[in-house]
């Protein structure tokens, strides 16, 4: 088991990270979710051990990993970074730098290892190809596949999907995170992406300038987000008084999703003005004006601009 706690972390005097700590089980898939610059790539490279950790600790199976000033090459031999900088060879071929990664003493089993890797991100067609000339994306596959090469015991993923095409990343991310449960690789990922962290976390780790915002699992995070900020991840989101939802004559705003806001067939106290219809395939993400404020609600068919709608609410767990 992981095991991190860091108490503070800075780049000179300005702190990057301050009171983060999480577990992470074997097999387990942690998702770090937050805005750029909040401190998701340097939490991975203090896991790694790319930096040094002065105020905390991380320890593996009751071992306290001590970092680039203790070892002479920086970095544990049982995990493997896939950072936003491929390590990759250009002048190799994708098979070659696979290979790379490998013993080279049983060349059968390397041959073979390499095409199951070459499968797993899709890759097959380019074996042969120098990586010099593949395409952003491609290259992203390829450092992911060069990172399973070995199979490491934790994988630490930043951004590892950013340069793969829309149509391809859904079933790639399916098949690179069922690889790892199948083969019980705990994982950290680094995203901006919530859709992929609600459906492939174990756990969500939300942060805000550094800090923990929210930890918990998907569904757990999903249902309690109570600020723009936490809601701003998972899409289009109203902040609205309290007193619309329920007999309260509290002040107090709550987070409400599109899709838990309905139109009324008869008068409530949510009077909105349509201003724009936007097709999202399964439904139409309605724009609307309430007393000046936008609202955001689902609708299954387009409705017409400057038309008035009485909302309420579907759905409030």
């Amino acid at each position: 088991m992981l095991k991190v706690e860091i108490n503070s972390f800075a780049y000179s005097e300005k702190t990057i990270l301050k009171n983060v700590s999480f577990t992470l089980k074997p097999g387990e898939h942690l998702s770090i979710l937050g805005e750029s610059g909040c401190g998701k790539s340097t939490l991975l490279h203090l896991v790694y051990g790319l930096l040094h950790l002065e105020n905390g600790s991380i320890f593996y199976k009751e071992k306290k990993l001590l970092g680039p000033t203790k070892t002479l090459i920086p970095g544990e031999p049982f995990m493997k970074l896939v950072a936003q900088e491929f390590n990759i060879m250009p002048f190799t071929t994708v098979a070659e730098n696979l290979g790379s990664h490998l013993s080279g003493l049983e060349e059968e089993k390397d041959k073979k290892r390499i095409d199951e890797l070459l499968e797993v991100v899709e890759m097959e067609a380019f074996k042969n190809t120098l990586v010099k000339n593949l395409s952003g994306g491609q290259k992203q596959r390829v450092a992911l596949a060069k990172a399973l090469a070995n199979e490491p015991e934790i994988l630490l993923l930043d951004e590892p999907f950013s340069s793969i095409d829309v149509f391809r990343k859904n079933k790639l991310q399916r098949k690179i995170f069922n690889y790892l449960k199948k083969n019980n690789i705990s994982c950290i990922t680094a995203t901006h992406d919530s859709e992929e962290a609600l459906a492939y976390s174990d756990q969500i780790l939300m942060l805000k300038n550094g800090a923990e915002e929210l930890f918990g699992t998907p569904e757990f995070i999903y249902k309690i987000v109570a600020t723009e900020y936490q809601a701003g991840f998972f899409g289009e989101a109203n902040l609205l008084p309290k007193s619309f939802f329920s007999s309260t004559n509290s002040s107090e705003e709550i987070i409400v999703f599109p899709h838990q806001l309905k139109i009324s067939e008869e008068k409530t106290s949510l009077e909105v003005t349509v201003n724009k219809s936007y097709f999202k395939g399964s439904h139409y993400l309605m724009e609307a004006d309430y007393k000046g404020k936008t609202i955001f609600f689902n609708s299954s068919f387009p409705l017409k601009k400057d038309e008035l709608y009485y909302l309420k609410i579907l759905e409030r767990d």
